[in-house]
């Protein structure tokens, strides 16, 4: 057998390992090593270390800590509960009404801390009981929550775009104005749906009562709203105008973050520390994932994997639709069993060089991949927004409850992937006028 099928047997293997259980970046690494070695001698890892310090001096990539670490702050800050609780009660008083404010929190968080696995066990905490004890049906309300807490997927600053960026090989400046439409057609989307069903079918989204929406409600929603909006100028509004990069706006939003905290009397030490080492333990995790995907990608593209994947996607009827349709279903059907960093790390470096080879505007296929990554945290069976809720619901709700819940916001963000594929500009058309901006 040719060594270049040896080379996708390789990547059979790494995701038959990763789906038995196997740690990501362990897993990697030792394929690479087991595989390269045997095929390749262990001369070609003599490239390895460089490889290696290129990932680690990267400066772009230093706005990972920073926006986990001002996630994370923003977390311990009581942002959360505040804006639930303005929320609700500006929108409580139509029908769903309290679900569309979900969604909005959900936004308004994605813009500010962007850490999925606590903004929907907050949620989950705050709102779930609240929606239930309203009588909302229990599979709308954990859908809600479920599908609002992966909003930070794809809303700037998001964590897996700085990475994208860095894997495809496109501005991380860019790639946030790029994604902002589109995350905006999301929430629009989320809060349609919700609205229908309320519409036309009343119990399972009631109103709440008008008592709970009265006094000093205009003072609650400045005193709420006003902090994190200003936050998100700050980083966003940086990067957009020009101001400052991905990495130095991060270092605006960590420190904005701490003083959002000490305006709720929740900046201390303790909260400090706990930030900071929750942020060295998700920052290592990611880095050491980006090492074990060096070693991988070094020994498939020498081993002549890439030129496979390369031929058959060429070869596909259709052309480049061909390619994005292709591509976008491996990454949805991969996205019901890894990790969007698995995929990210794996996946994407065998396909973005042939969507390049092709011509595609790289911008618009970093959002349609970002997209498509941002459901796999809905998928079932591994779908980690469900085991959140799951962990933080009320014991009726069971996870068949949540299964059922997500399967329609599931559907509305396939439809507005579609949307995306169909209508280029709504991904171009802010970067272009934000270089336009530049350039004046």
């Amino acid at each position: 057998m040719e060594m270049e099928y040896w080379a996708i047997i390789m990547f059979v293997v790494a995701i038959a390992l990763l789906l038995i259980g196997f740690p990501v970046a362990f897993t990697l690494g030792a394929v690479a090593m087991a595989f390269g070695g045997w095929f390749l001698g262990w001369q070609e890892f003599q490239l390895l270390p460089m490889r290696v310090w290129g990932v680690m001096t990267n400066f772009t990539l230093l706005a990972v800590p920073l926006f986990v670490f001002m996630g994370v702050m923003l977390e311990k800050s009581g942002l959360a509960e505040e804006l639930l609780e303005t929320m609700a009660r500006l929108f409580g008083r139509v029908r769903g009404g309290l679900a569309v404010s979900i969604v909005a929190v959900g936004a308004l968080l994605a813009a500010t801390t962007g850490v999925v696995g606590a903004t929907v066990v907050t949620m989950g905490i705050i709102a779930l009981p609240a929606m239930l004890k309203r009588g909302y049906d229990t599979g709308l309300a954990s859908g809600t929550i479920a599908a609002s807490g992966t909003l930070g997927q794809i809303i700037p600053p998001s964590i897996i775009l700085i990475l994208l960026g860095d894997v495809i090989g496109v501005p991380v400046g860019e790639l946030f104005a790029a994604a902002v439409v589109p995350g905006l057609l999301l929430v629009a989307a989320f809060m349609l749906y919700i609205l229908i069903v309320a519409f036309f079918k009343p119990n399972t989204a009631p109103a709440m009562p008008v008592e709970e929406n009265a006094a000093g409600l205009g003072k609650q929603v400045l005193k709420s709203l006003l902090p994190p909006l200003l936050l998100v100028f700050a980083v966003l509004g940086s990067i957009f105008f020009g101001v400052a990069s991905p990495t130095e706006s991060a270092a605006v939003g960590a420190l904005g973050a701490m003083l959002l905290s000490a305006m709720h009397k929740r900046l201390s030490l303790k909260n400090i520390k706990d930030a900071s080492q929750q942020t060295a333990r998700l920052t290592s995790m990611v880095f050491m994932i980006l090492i074990g995907a060096t070693a991988f990608g070094l020994v498939f593209r020498s081993m002549g994997g890439d030129l496979v994947v390369e031929d058959f996607m060429m070869e596909l009827p259709g052309g480049e639709w061909g390619f994005i349709a292709i591509s976008m279903l491996l990454i949805f059907v991969l996205g019901f069993f890894l990790d969007f960093l698995e995929i990210c790390f794996i996946v994407v470096p065998i396909l973005a060089p042939i969507a390049e080879l092709m011509d595609i505007n790289m911008l618009w296929f970093a959002v349609l991949i970002a997209m498509n990554l941002q459901t796999s945290f809905l998928t079932p069976p591994f779908g980690f927004s469900l085991f959140y809720l799951k962990a933080a619901a009320p014991p009726e709700v069971r996870i068949q409850h949540i299964y059922k819940g997500v399967i329609p916001f599931v559907l509305i963000q396939i439809v507005v992937l579609g949307g995306i594929m169909l209508f280029p500009d709504t991904v171009q058309w802010l970067p272009d006028l934000m270089n336009e901006m530049k350039n004046y």
